[in-house]
């Protein structure tokens, strides 16, 4: 059967080389953005087969899938787990160029040593091999998770949230990872979402006090800041469709929540004050703690209706939004700094054009004594393939330090997806290699090695700070 990966996969040249099999390689994995559960890391969830693990929840692989005119039955529907392998097998193939493509097969060589295409032909032995491996005790949640050697985890979680499986997962000593809460805030934020009020009705309760005025809804989220603080958490994220800002007081962004609350229209440019505001609030609580404030810019999400009314959201039918950034993000960071309440930040957008704005507004916002601290976030969703990653480090690189990137994250809800830092790094290592073999550096190893590894693993654990 043919081989599909060799190597020195995707290194081209001998400086590649080196720099990847001798300093990015071995690498251990700071995981500090991803969808991964803490239940199931808390309870070692265990998979009956590869079709729960592989294509559960996988919303990359069911878009790639509804391309082809598979039917959503064998997608997201009531089709047998076999089944559904079998379509994935079937389309797999034709997804060259497309970075699922050698991220399913890195997955197969990885963590199951399927050396072999994924086809309609090999769909029935790749099945049985990746079954009988699953049935072992190491292939679990908390098992993928030791095979890949990462260091810390970063989940994804509500305000609401008792963060009661991090504790569970903080208190097993058979668990070296660590694995920390992320504060997602954004129910907190769209005030003109139709289950805002309810989210304050919940919010009441688990802050346990009364919220009728704008006063005690930025108590009732400092209550939820600190509790998520108590409990490890050091990094906030942002999701958001695009970037508002308008100039707005605490009184003015009172008499808007004020309105909310009696049932009021809240109009646009009333929307963006509120959020303009509150996210500021947000932002001086995260400098004050010293947590890590991630922005992710772009997403527009739900777009398909009649899928959403059956499949619900995350289901991939989200797109690129195309929006002015340059502005309200300058701004947006100026308010923080000039009283020097920015925290640490990390921008993505999922607009590709977006990257020279992120990478020139960066340089605007850095800071004596903090090595990158206004960051250009790794290609994210749409981006995350060789030519998005390429292109998100040139321009970092043409416009700011790529010496000081913090590289990778997984961005996933899979327990696979570790092998995404590998084909990071080995286009990473290329494209440094690259640049020694055309003579645009120095031949010196030691040097450029030492900055693969930084950019592959020490640069986010400092800027992190966590033990």
């Amino acid at each position: 059967m043919l081989k599909v990966m060799e190597e020195d996969f995707l290194l081209q040249n001998e400086s590649a080389k080196i720099l990847y099999h001798e300093y990015s390689k071995s690498m251990p994995i700071m995981d500090y953005h991803c969808h991964l559960s803490p239940k199931e890391i808390a309870e070692n969830k265990s998979f009956q087969n590869i079709s729960e693990l592989w294509l559960a929840g996988d919303h990359y692989k069911w878009r790639a899938m509804r391309y082809f005119g598979i039917k959503e039955d064998y997608i997201t529907g009531q089709a047998s787990d076999y089944e559904k392998f079998q379509a994935w097998a079937k389309v797999l193939p034709y997804c060259i160029g497309n970075p699922l493509y050698h991220w399913s097969q890195l997955e197969l060589k990885r963590y199951f040593q399927v050396d072999f295409a994924l086809n309609e032909d090999t769909c029935n032995k790749i099945w049985n091999i990746c079954n009988e491996k699953l049935k072992q005790k190491d292939f679990t949640a908390q098992g993928f998770i030791a095979k890949s050697n990462v260091e810390m985890i970063g989940t994804t979680d509500d305000p609401l949230d008792d963060l009661a499986y991090h504790s569970m997962i903080k208190e097993n000593k058979e668990i070296n990872t660590n694995v920390l809460p992320s504060f997602r805030p954004d129910s907190l934020l769209e005030i003109n979402q139709e289950s805002f009020l309810s989210y304050v009705k919940a919010s009441e309760k688990k802050a346990d006090t009364k919220i009728v005025d704008y006063e005690h809804y930025l108590n009732a989220i400092r209550n939820r800041v600190d509790y998520f603080h108590q409990k490890g958490c050091r990094i906030a994220d942002h999701g958001l469709e695009t970037l508002p800002f308008e100039e707005c007081t605490l009184g003015e962004a009172s008499r808007i929540f004020q309105a909310k609350l009696e049932g009021a229209f809240i109009s646009k440019q009333e929307e963006d004050k509120f959020k303009t505001y509150t996210f500021g609030y947000l932002g001086r609580l995260y400098a004050s703690l010293n947590w890590v404030m991630q922005l992710h810019i772009g997403a527009k999400r739900n777009n398909n209706d009649r899928k959403f009314h059956t499949l619900g959201a995350n289901t991939g039918f989200d797109s690129i939004n195309d929006f002015s950034l340059a502005k309200p993000l300058n701004q947006f960071l100026n308010s923080l700094d000039k009283d020097s309440q920015l925290p640490k930040t990390i921008l993505y957008s999922l607009n590709p054009n977006h990257g020279p704005i992120i990478a020139s507004a960066a340089g605007n916002f850095q800071a004596t004594g903090v090595k990158g601290k206004i960051q250009c976030g790794a290609a994210w969703w749409f981006n995350d393939h060789k030519d998005g990653m390429l292109n998100q480090m040139k321009d970092l690189a043409n416009i700011g330090a790529l010496s000081t990137f913090i590289g990778m994250l997984t961005d996933s809800r899979s327990f696979l997806s570790y092998t995404r830092h590998e084909y990071f790094r080995r286009i990473l290592c290329n494209m440094l290699g690259s640049w020694i073999e055309d003579g645009e550096v120095p031949k010196d190893y030691g040097f450029i090695g030492k900055i693969a590894q930084d950019i592959s693993y020490y640069n986010a654990k400092n800027y992190f700070e966590i033990d």
